[in-house]
């Protein structure tokens, strides 16, 4: 499958040339995708190729300085190149003349500056080499030593999938090459006591194969675990108390607290908050914020509009430096692109997305940062959550707070948490950060409740004033 990209190559750098012969800008993305997951519980095994690759073809994209026009197409050859040429004269016409009277949005051409790459992520254990069978045999080896922890526990679920996919992108000047292969894994346990019945989940996720089963073996007890824990719960009162976050609990935030509200197409919207505070102190001048700077699941060389990827520092010690901006939002803001233009699949459109996104660390450690606190929670185990980038609300949901009273853990546990707040309010009231930092790579995100791209997130440990509920 990724070796016919070769053979597709020299046509498509034919059907570049032959679109820059009418406009000032021409490029074409080329995807080869491959995925499989894989499931085991009480309840069976199961298999499945759906669900974490966005399909194999084509994106072309044409700028003629008032406008922009793309048509995506899973079947190439040079016989195609007068047909696309046409079809994509068409949809700028359409454009044109929906418009009517309004004068378009000013579209500078992208950055074309030359440049040629050709990576790959390495992969010590591909799990297109070793097969279902072996797969499931390690998953099952998971499960049966996460049941044996415990006479509660009624059931363990083991879950992994992986995505190999190689993207060639190519413009006049350009000519990128990437494979990229990651896996994630899950761990999720059921207790119960009585007729009450509790669930925990652990996720695991690298860049490479097989590999992350390793990591989910030895976390699976920790799911287990937590289960346990959950049983012995409680409802929080609600209230402002002093927390501690772990890493996915810091990530949590870092994602629905501020990522999203500095994805700068919603600055084009004029849809988020962030826009009027660049250069201005959003949060306590521990937290320094990035995305990108790190190899986890997210990972890519170059994005899907041809930027390179890199570090870009979106907080740095407390101040809103930037945010994060795919190619075509950059020339409306006149900003630099960050490599954040990220499609679901080829046929999709662009937009501004997080890729591997955290706080850095800071000096604390986690016995120190629980000594500090006279009453208060450690976070753990972050479910979900939702931002508002207009105004900077959240709303997320975390598993479980285990109580801290004059600076020891009492044993006592809530759950489940509701995380609300106003985003500078809580950043600012960060007052310490843990040495290790910690990144997952097995969630995903959507853009308005769609367009699924692969995201990681974490942090340290982190200590701050929350409304919890």
């Amino acid at each position: 499958m990724f070796s016919n990209l070769d053979r597709l190559k020299p046509g498509l750098k034919q059907l570049v040339a032959a679109l820059r012969q009418t406009y000032p800008y021409a490029s074409v993305l080329a995807v080869a995708d491959d995925s499989r997951s894989w499931r085991i519980s009480r309840s069976g095994t199961s298999i499945s190729t759906a669900g974490m690759g966005g399909g194999s073809g084509f994106v072309v994209r044409v700028f003629d300085h008032t406008g922009c026009a793309e048509y995506s197409f899973n079947e190439f050859s040079e016989a195609h190149i007068p047909d696309i040429c046409a079809t994509l004269a068409e949809r700028l016409r359409e454009q044109a003349e929906a418009l009517g009277d309004i004068a378009p949005l000013p579209t500078p051409l992208p950055v074309d500056e030359p440049a040629e790459l050709r990576e790959a992520t390495e992969c010590r254990r591909h799990p297109a080499d070793m097969g279902d069978e072996a797969i499931l045999k390690e998953l099952d080896a998971i499960r049966k030593n996460a049941m044996a922890i415990d006479g509660r526990v009624l059931d363990v679920q083991v879950g992994a999938s992986y995505r190999s996919f190689r993207k060639l992108f190519l413009s006049e000047n350009r000519d990128l090459d990437q494979t990229v292969t990651y896996m994630t894994a899950m761990v999720s346990a059921v207790a119960a006591r009585g007729q009450e019945m509790k669930s925990a989940f652990r996720a695991f996720g690298s860049l490479g194969g097989a590999e992350v089963l390793q990591q989910a073996g030895e976390g699976a007890g920790e799911a287990v675990r937590a289960a346990l824990d959950l049983l012995e719960s409680e409802p929080i009162p609600p209230g402002e108390y002093e927390c501690i976050c772990d890493p996915g609990t810091t990530g949590m935030i870092v994602h629905e607290a501020f990522g999203h509200g500095v994805e700068m197409d919603m600055f084009v919207k004029d849809r988020a908050q962030a826009k009027h505070f660049v250069d201005k102190q959003v949060a306590s001048e521990l937290v320094t914020m990035h995305d990108g700077a790190v190899e986890q699941t997210a990972f890519q060389f170059f994005d899907d509009e041809g930027t390179l990827t890199g570090d870009t520092v979106i907080i740095d010690k407390g101040i809103l430096r930037r945010g994060m901006c795919d190619a075509l939002s950059a020339g409306r803001l006149g900003a630099a692109p960050t490599g954040n233009g990220r499609r679901e699949s080829f046929e999709r459109k662009a937009y501004t997305r997080m890729t591997n996104t955290y706080f850095e660390a800071g000096e604390s450690t986690l016995e120190e940062m629980i000594a500090s606190v006279d009453y208060g929670f450690l976070l753990e185990n972050a479910a979900s959550g939702m931002e508002d980038p207009k105004n900077w609300g959240i709303q997320c949901m975390v598993t479980m707070a285990r109580e801290i009273r004059d600076g020891k853990l009492t044993g006592k546990v809530y759950s489940p948490i509701v995380l609300t707040g106003y985003v500078p309010d809580l950043l600012k009231s960060v007052s310490m950060m843990g040495r290790k930092m910690e990144i997952s790579g097995s969630g995903s995100c959507g853009k308005g409740a769609k367009e699924w791209v692969k995201v990681t997130d974490g942090g340290p440990y982190m200590k701050a004033r929350i409304s919890l509920g």
